[in-house]
């Protein structure tokens, strides 16, 4: 007992050493933003941070410890930036949907001290970031089950001034919820959004439940707890549950457990020269003429300068009928490196009738409640 109370002792000292280099580092990190207002410099800059994180992670000595150091700096990076956020103005996150949405789960997974925008519409949230009420919008754009949410690719392919800065896989667990005191064998009637209601179809058959579609599964969760009625339940996430008050009664009822959605974060410009390496993701769109061979020619030269090739989506051109745009989806190549995008995109300029860079960017898995990484 006497060596872990000195143990005890000795970390308690530490943090609070620590505590005061948190405030000396964080003042440091204000002066930083200071410049930046100067100079119109981006808070995230990928390149410094990549290099900070490795310079410091390597003044670790024992191996064992490097990668436990490695999550806390790059912890200590998101901080900094969600800081420098602050101090600039910088700091509001638009998202679709009401308190408890995954889009708002996402938001706060990805951004957790933002302050959340929350907007009616899809449209809204684009709209709000390229009138800079939002830094950042925060939308579904795949679903590992459902396939992608085409209304959003069009909104980003009809907002050129906004690019993509990430994206993010958020597992989706559905819970079946209901007000407190109600229980499965009592429930009749289920609502939430139909996609909820068609993943979670086995279970609510082999329970004889009715369903009733919503417009998405937060409000209807906050729906069941206004109504108080213990023989309706809805289909939505467990933190939603938290946040109305209601119990979960069964977990994980939607069918597929590997369930995710694939948010992308949008904000105004920010796609010029990032710097690209290997694994990497590369967004573009890019149109071609309506002629034989030409889609074949950019896949040809996109898999011939070493890039795969994860997604290829088309969708209908606007106000040309019968034509069509193209979203890719690229993973740099092993041997990537800062001028790699640049060859690409001269390397798509004849083939292509146009070709717009959405992003380049790390695809991350997010966990809900997890930290910025």
């Amino acid at each position: 007992m006497e060596l872990l109370q000195q143990a005890r002792a000795e970390i308690d000292a530490i943090d609070a050493q620590m505590a005061a280099l948190f405030e000396q580092r964080m003042q440091a990190v204000a002066r930083v933003a200071q410049s930046k207002a100067q100079s119109g410099k981006a808070v995230f800059d990928p390149e410094r941070e990549r290099a900070v994180i490795a310079k410091n992670t390597a003044r670790i000595t024992d191996p064992a410890l490097q990668p436990y150091y490695w999550r806390f700096i790059t912890g200590a990076m998101a901080v900094s930036r969600a800081y420098q956020r602050e101090i600039l103005g910088r700091n509001v996150a638009a998202y679709q949907g009401v308190q408890g949405a995954w889009a708002q789960i996402a938001l706060q997974s990805i951004f957790p001290f933002a302050n959340q925008l929350p907007c009616e519409t899809w449209a809204d949230v684009f709209d709000a970031v390229s009138a800079r009420k939002a830094e950042y919008g925060v939308l579904p754009f795949e679903n590992s089950n459902a396939g992608d949410v085409s209304a959003v690719l069009d909104l980003l392919y009809a907002h050129p001034e906004l690019s993509v800065a990430g994206m993010y896989d958020l597992p989706i667990r559905q819970d079946l919820l209901g007000v407190p005191g109600a229980a499965l064998e009592g429930l009749k009637t289920v609502v939430s959004h139909q996609q909820a209601l068609s993943q979670s179809g086995p279970f609510l058959r082999a329970h004889h439940l009715e369903t009733k579609a919503w417009g998405n599964t937060a409000d209807a969760a906050r729906y069941v707890a206004e109504l108080g009625d213990p023989a309706v339940g809805a289909i939505a996430s467990a933190e939603t549950a938290r946040l109305y008050g209601l119990t979960v009664l069964a977990q994980g009822v939607n069918e597929d457990g590997d369930n995710t959605t694939r948010f992308i974060v949008v904000q105004r410009g920010g796609s010029g020269d990032m710097p690209v390496h290997a694994g990497q993701r590369i967004a573009l769109l890019f149109t071609v003429d309506h002629k034989p061979g030409k889609l074949a020619q950019v896949i040809e030269r996109i898999g011939g300068m070493g890039f795969n090739m994860e997604s290829i989506k088309s969708r209908p051109l606007p106000h040309v009928q019968f034509e069509y745009y193209f979203f890719v989806q690229l993973i740099c190549p092993a041997d990537a490196e800062g001028r790699t995008c640049a060859a690409l995109l001269e390397n798509l300029q004849e083939p292509c009738r146009t070709v717009r860079l959405l992003g380049v960017f790390d695809r991350e898995t997010r966990e809900p409640g997890s930290e910025e990484a």
